[in-house]
C-alpha cells in the first residue's frame, strides 16, 4: 500500500496528513469498504472515534442479538465464526470487528474523534484533534443509526419520570426501580419490553409493526427472504416500493402479539400527548416510572459542511456516490442500494461498488 504524505509544521496543531482516500466510521460499513480499498492498494486511512474497533457494539443493550444468522452476518473475505444458525450477541459481533480489522491489517485510527468536514476547492479537509487531514475522497461510514431520535413530548414530562432512549438503555438493572412504559412496539421495543416484564410492570405503546416468524417450513426465514431483499434495489420500481415499506416500522421477527401477553407485557395504544405531566397512550393515562424510547434514530452530519444533503438531511447519492461533491462518498446507509445495505451481511456489496468509483476516479485524475 502506497505510503502518505505527511506534513509537518512547528505548531503541532498545523500538521497536514494527506491521503488518496480517507474513510470516517470504524464499524461494519468502514472496515468494509476499507477491505475492498485494500485489496486494490490505494492509499487510505480509516478514523474512528472508537476508543477499540467494536465499541459500537459494545456499549449497546446487554442482551442484545442481531436478528440475522451467522451465516448472513459476515463482511467481506471473512465469514462469522459461528454456526451458521447461531445469532452472534453484541459482544460476539464487536470482537469479529476488532478480529477483522487485524486479519486483513487495516490501517485504523481510532480514538480519532471528527470536527468537521469541508472542501477547500481542491482537497477534502477533515479537522481533527491536533491535525488535518486532506484527501482526494471521502468516505462517511458513519451507518444508518446516529442519533436516537426522542418526541417532542418528552420535554412535558413530569421531572420524576425517569427516561432513556433504547441506544442507552443496557440492562433491567440500570433503571429505577417501577413501572416502565416502552414506547415504540417494533423489534427493539418488543425485545426490550420481553426483559424488563421478566422483573417489573411494563407497558408496550405503539402499534402492532406486524411479524414475521422466525422458521418457515424448518429454515430461517431470512433463508427465504434474504434472495429477495438483495435482489430488491433502489434501480428497479419493484425495489423502491418494497424499501418504501409500510409506515409504523420493520416487522418484528420471532416475537409474536400472543409472546408479549404471555410474558405479562401489556400492550396499549400510541403514546398522544401528555396530561399533568404524565403519558397519554389512547385514552389512557400512564403513570411509569421509567420510559424507555425506542422510538428509532435521525441522521446527525452537522459536521459535515458540504451542500450534499436534501431537505430531509439525507445524503443526495446514487448507490453512496455524492450527486452534488465528486470525490465524496457514503456507506451503510439504510435502503442506499438495497433492502440490505445497512446489515452486517449486507453492506458488503456497496462497499465493493464505492471502491471500484473511488478507483475509478483516481485513475481518470491520474490520466488528467
Amino acid at each position: 500500500m502506497p505510503t502518505s504524505n505527511h506534513e509537518f509544521t512547528d505548531d503541532a496543531r498545523s500538521r497536514v496528513e494527506r491521503y488518496e482516500t480517507l474513510v470516517i466510521g470504524g464499524g461494519q460499513a468502514g472496515l468494509s469498504v476499507a477491505h475492498h480499498l485494500a485489496s486494490r492498494e490505494m492509499d487510505f486511512t480509516v478514523v474512528t472515534d472508537e476508543t477499540r474497533i467494536g465499541d459500537n457494539w459494545r456499549r449497546r443493550w446487554d442482551s442484545l442479538r442481531l436478528f440475522t444468522p451467522a451465516e448472513r452476518s459476515g463482511l467481506p473475505g471473512m465469514r462469522f465464526p459461528a454456526p451458521a444458525a447461531h445469532f452472534a450477541d453484541k459482544d460476539e459481533m464487536a470482537d469479529y470487528l476488532e478480529r477483522y480489522a487485524g486479519r486483513f491489517d487495516l490501517p485504523v485510527r481510532t480514538g480519532t474523534h471528527v470536527e468537521s468536514l469541508r472542501h477547500d476547492g481542491t482537497r477534502y479537509r477533515l479537522q481533527v484533534l491536533g491535525a488535518t487531514l486532506e484527501a482526494d475522497n471521502v468516505v462517511v461510514a458513519t451507518g444508518a443509526f446516529h442519533r436516537g431520535r426522542i418526541p417532542g413530548v418528552a420535554n412535558q414530562l413530569a421531572t420524576h419520570i425517569h427516561q432513556v432512549h433504547s441506544s442507552g438503555y443496557r440492562s433491567p438493572f440500570t433503571l429505577p426501580l417501577g413501572s416502565v412504559l416502552v414506547v415504540g412496539a417494533g423489534n427493539s421495543g418488543s425485545q426490550i419490553a420481553l426483559e424488563l416484564a421478566k422483573h417489573r410492570k411494563v407497558w408496550l405503546s405503539g402499534r402492532d409493526t406486524g411479524y414475521m416468524p422466525r422458521r418457515v417450513l424448518g429454515r430461517d426465514v431470512f433463508d427465504w427472504i434474504w434472495p429477495l431483499m438483495t435482489l430488491a434495489h433502489q434501480g428497479t420500481a419493484a425495489g423502491r416500493k418494497l424499501m418504501r415499506g409500510p409506515s409504523g416500522g420493520d416487522a418484528r421477527i420471532g416475537i409474536t402479539e400472543l409472546d408479549l401477553r404471555r410474558a405479562g407485557v401489556t400492550r396499549v395504544e400510541r403514546l398522544t400527548g401528555v396530561r399533568g405531566g404524565l403519558p397519554v397512550c389512547g385514552d389512557e393515562v400512564m403513570q411509569p416510572n421509567v420510559i424507555v424510547w425506542c422510538t428509532g434514530f435521525e441522521p446527525a452530519y452537522e459536521w459535515i459542511d458540504l451542500p450534499a444533503f436534501g431537505g430531509d438531511g439525507l445524503p443526495r447519492h446514487v448507490r453512496g456516490e455524492s450527486l452534488d461533491m465528486p470525490g465524496l462518498y457514503f456507506a451503510g446507509l439504510k435502503y442506499q442500494h438495497r433492502m440490505t445495505s445497512s446489515l452486517v451481511g449486507g453492506v458488503g456489496a456497496d462497499a465493493e461498488w464505492v471502491a471500484d468509483r473511488i478507483a475509478r476516479r483516481m485513475d481518470a485524475l491520474a490520466a488528467a
